[in-house]
């Protein structure tokens, strides 16, 4: 442990609880307007005299996917780890919360008004109505917010929690997180619903980021006072040279793909989860997002859980390996041809078990492998492979579900669900690999976090 870790923690030890909370609300807040519009697929899509926007099964995946456009053409999260790292946490932080903000924003604006005309992007991409292109643009500005805040929020925690409760503290921000993600799919289509449709959704969303943007700020003030208390004069300096670190560890890629592989099998499915509880298992519109809602309700206990076992016991690339293989389960599960809606919950509860251990012990593993000088980086790089998939796989799902729509408008989701099982053999196979490297290389994924 540093000197300036050991200061700090003289200090007091609420001290870091108290961050922890402030930045965990910021995040969780961005969680909700990410998966505010989830459950709204079945408004976005029905016809504008029937009181919806009139898109269609193809835009509604490409407007899921955009959230990670601008990160993954542009760049502009890699960017985003290089900022944190070469200015700080405060910079950074408070930057990326008023890009979220902006991008909710003109989103909001977009889903208020109608539009003319349509927008035929090149290679092929397909044809969309100017109304779902602004509302695109807005989320991938929200999307470029979101993800910087998400690795400034990941270096926060590694910053006051290393050599302590370090996967507990990951653990709770992500449960806190998930919190949003919840709160969303179980209150967005009611509200839309009775409050005047999909505009009111985003509109509280948007209010919520702002309050966000409020606590990082006081967030910042605190953080400032600490650093002041116990200035950090040990820490290496950024330089770009230092990047082949980076580049040329195995341990930190393995981690990046079984990252994109892993999330690529349950974002973009949430995405699409609670029109699949209406079509495939008969569950009324009113109750529909409850079952996806089951999902982020379970990782808020279990992630905690299983970070605080981590902390103590070890087991990290194991905790990986199992939570990968109830990955592919589940999606296997949600492709056979059983339509019961006690299936689905069952399943839903195995995927919150996955979701629950895997991020409780990958996100703590990077500090193990990557210094604190390119943690933000290293972060950064490993969120842009993952937007990858966020941004790819809503798109590719969206056309798959379009080719599997009959003639009444019926899709049939079991090609669908074997797409997602595919992306669950591959983290399994990823992690089998990490431990082998692990144990060749001594990276200590397997030993506990708490230093006595």
């Amino acid at each position: 442990m540093s000197q300036t870790d050991k200061k700090r923690n003289n200090l007091g030890k609420g001290a870091r609880w108290i961050a922890l909370v402030t930045v965990s609300l910021t995040m969780m807040f961005g969680y909700f307007f990410t998966d505010v519009m989830a459950p709204l697929e079945e408004l976005l899509t029905r016809s504008q005299e029937a009181g919806g926007l009139g898109w269609t099964s193809d835009e509604y995946g490409f407007f899921s996917g955009s959230y990670g456009f601008f990160n993954v053409f542009l760049l502009l999260i890699f960017f985003g780890g290089i900022i944190l790292d070469k200015f700080g946490i405060r910079m950074t932080g408070t930057m990326s919360t008023l890009l979220m903000l902006a991008g909710a924003l003109i989103k909001y604006w977009a889903v208020s008004r109608s539009f003319d005309g349509s927008l035929t992007l090149p290679f092929g991409i397909g044809t969309y109505s100017m109304q779902v292109i602004w509302a695109c643009v807005g989320f991938a500005l929200f999307g470029v917010g979101c993800e910087i805040a998400g690795i400034t929020v990941s270096k926060i925690i590694v910053k006051w929690f290393n050599g302590h409760e370090l996967a507990l503290a990951m653990g709770l921000q992500v449960a806190v997180a998930r919190l949003g993600t919840a709160l969303a799919l179980s209150v967005s289509l009611p509200l839309a619903q009775r409050m005047g449709g999909v505009s009111s959704a985003v509109g509280l969303g948007t209010v919520l980021l702002l309050i966000g943007l409020i606590f990082y700020l006081v967030y910042c003030v605190m953080d400032k006072r600490q650093d002041e208390a116990a200035p950090d004069g040990t820490d290496e300096a950024f330089h770009f040279a230092d990047l082949r670190i980076l580049f040329t560890n195995r341990g930190f890629w393995l981690i990046t793909l079984l990252c994109l592989m892993f999330y690529a099998g349950v974002f973009p499915f949430l995405k699409f989860a609670t029109k699949i509880m209406i079509t495939k298992y008969g569950v009324s519109e009113g109750l529909a997002g409850l079952i996806p809602a089951m999902l982020p309700f379970g990782t808020i206990i279990l992630t905690p859980l299983f970070g605080g076992y981590y902390d103590r016991k070890g087991m990290g690339a194991t905790l990986m390996l199992l939570g990968s293989m109830l990955l592919t389960l589940v999606h296997l599960l949600f492709a056979a041809p059983m339509g019961y809606w006690m299936i689905a919950v069952a399943s839903m509860l195995l995927l919150g078990i996955s979701f629950g251990l895997v991020p409780a012990a990958m996100w703590p593993a990077v500090p193990k492998i990557i210094p604190m000088k390119l943690l933000g980086t290293a972060y950064a790089l490993i969120f842009y492979i993952q937007n990858i998939g966020l941004s790819l796989v809503p798109i590719l799902i969206g056309k798959v579900n379009q080719a599997n729509t009959d003639a009444q408008g019926t899709i049939d989701y079991t090609v669908t669900m074997i797409v997602f099982a595919a992306f669950g053999v591959m983290a399994v196979l990823l992690s089998l690999r990490l431990k082998h490297v692990d144990r060749k290389e001594g990276y200590g994924l397997e030993e506990p976090n708490i230093k006595q």
